[in-house]
C-alpha cells in the first residue's frame, strides 16, 4: 500500500484492535516504565558542560577564542532542550506535576525559551503530524512546506525565493534560534491565556539579563554581540537539524482527513538510522515513530521499541519509513525545491491565462 494512498483512506480502521495489540506488547517489556538514572546522568553531565564551559569563558578573558565557547554552550543548550523535550512528554517522572515543572525550569530558566509556547505548539504537531492547517510545523511561514502554503506567495521575490527555498533552509537554520527566543517572548505577551505567565516571564527575565551581565563583564560590546550570535547560531541550526528530517518530505494529510491515530503517526512520521552515535547526535530524535506512537516512553527505550514496532508495521502492511541521515537531509532539500515550484507555477498562471483565446 502506498504511503500516500493510505493517509488518503481512513475507512481502513484498523487502530482499535492493531493499536491496542501493539500497546500491549510495549507495555509487556516494560518499555513505558520510567528510567530516572538515566535522566540523573543526563542532567549531572549538563550540568557539569555549563559549569566547565563557564569556567572556560571567565579564564579566556578578552579574546576571540570565546567564540569556540560560544559554539559550544549553543551545542548544550540544544542538549538541554532535548532533556526539556522529554520532560514536557512526561518521559522523565512518574509524576506529571513533576515533569511539567521539570521542564519549565529546563526551557525557561536554563534554555531561555517558553515552556508554555512549546508545550501548546508541539501538541498540536503530535495530535496532527503534517495535516494541513492543523500541524503548526508546516504553517505557512519563511518557508513552504505544502502546495497550499507555496502557491500563497505573491510577490515576485517571495515566488523565486520559494522555488529555491530548499538551498536556503540550512542557511535559514541559523535564524532559528533567535526566532525561537522572540517567539516565546510574544507568546507570553499575547492575550491568550497562558498558565504561570508571570512566573515564566520571571524566568525568561531573569535568564537572559544573567547572560548578558555575565557577558558584559567579560567582553567589550563587538565581541559580546558576536558571542550571542555564534550561540545563537548553533543552537538553532542543531535543534532544526535534529528536527527537520524527522517529518518533512512526508505525506502531507489534508486538512479534513481523518486517518485513525496509528496511520496518522506512522506514514507522517520517519526514522533516522545510523546507529547510537545518531541517536546521541539527534537527543533520540531519530526514533521518531516510535515517539509519536508512545510520546511518553523514555528516550532510552525507543531503540528497543522500534524492535517490536517494525515488524508489527509490516503484518499491518504500515509503510514504515527509515533512511540514513544523508538520504533524509536530501529529501528534505528536495521537498522543499519541488513544493517551491508550485509557487512559481500560481504565479505565472495569471499571466499565460491572460494570452489565452476567449470564449
Amino acid at each position: 500500500m502506498d504511503a500516500a494512498e493510505a493517509v488518503r483512506r481512513p475507512g481502513q480502521r484498523r487502530e482499535p484492535t492493531a493499536y491496542a495489540e501493539l500497546s500491549r506488547q510495549v507495555q509487556a517489556l516494560g518499555l513505558m516504565d520510567r528510567r530516572l538514572g538515566y535522566y540523573a546522568v543526563k542532567a549531572c553531565f549538563l550540568a557539569g558542560a555549563l559549569a566547565i564551559l563557564g569556567v572556560i569563558a571567565v579564564r579566556l578573558g578578552d579574546s576571540w577564542w570565546q567564540m569556540l565557547v560560544a559554539a559550544a554552550f549553543g551545542v548544550v543548550m540544544t542538549r538541554v532542550g532535548f532533556f526539556g523535550h522529554d520532560a514536557a512528554h512526561r518521559q522523565v517522572f512518574r509524576s506529571g506535576p513533576a515533569n511539567a515543572w521539570a521542564a519549565l525550569v529546563l526551557a525557561n530558566a536554563v534554555s531561555g525559551l517558553s515552556s508554555a509556547w512549546w508545550a501548546r505548539k508541539h501538541t498540536r504537531h503530535h495530535g496532527a503530524p503534517n495535516q494541513e492547517g492543523r500541524d503548526p510545523d508546516i504553517a505557512a511561514g519563511a518557508l513552504a512546506f505544502t502546495s497550499v502554503a507555496a502557491t500563497s506567495r505573491r510577490s515576485r521575490l517571495t515566488v523565486w525565493l520559494t522555488t529555491k527555498q530548499g538551498w536556503f533552509f540550512f542557511p535559514l537554520l541559523l535564524l532559528e534560534g533567535l526566532n525561537l527566543h522572540l517567539e516565546s517572548v510574544r507568546a507570553l505577551l499575547a492575550r491568550q491565556p497562558v498558565k504561570r505567565r508571570r512566573l515564566e516571564l520571571t524566568l525568561l527575565v531573569l535568564r537572559h539579563s544573567s547572560v548578558l551581565v555575565a557577558l558584559a563583564w567579560l567582553l567589550p560590546p563587538g565581541k559580546m554581540a558576536a558571542f550571542l550570535g555564534v550561540e545563537l547560531a548553533v543552537f538553532g541550526f542543531y535543534l532544526g537539524c535534529s528536527f527537520a528530517p524527522n517529518h518533512t518530505g512526508m505525506p502531507v494529510v489534508p486538512a479534513g482527513a481523518r486517518p485513525d491515530f496509528m496511520h496518522r503517526q506512522v506514514l507522517a512520521s520517519r526514522n533516522i538510522r545510523g546507529g547510537r552515535l545518531v541517536t546521541f547526535l539527534m537527543g533520540g530524535l531519530n526514533y521518531q515513530i516510535e515517539h509519536h506512537l508512545f510520546p511518553s516512553m523514555p528516550r532510552p527505550n525507543l531503540r528497543r521499541a522500534r524492535e517490536v514496532v517494525q515488524p508489527f508495521c509490516a503484518a499491518q502492511d504500515v509503510p514504515y519509513a527509515e533512511v540514513g541521515p544523508l538520504a533524509a537531509y536530501g529529501i528534505v532539500v528536495r521537498h522543499l525545491n519541488h513544493v517551491g515550484l508550485r509557487a512559481r507555477e500560481t504565479f505565472q498562471c495569471p499571466l499565460v491565462t491572460s494570452y489565452r483565446p476567449r470564449g
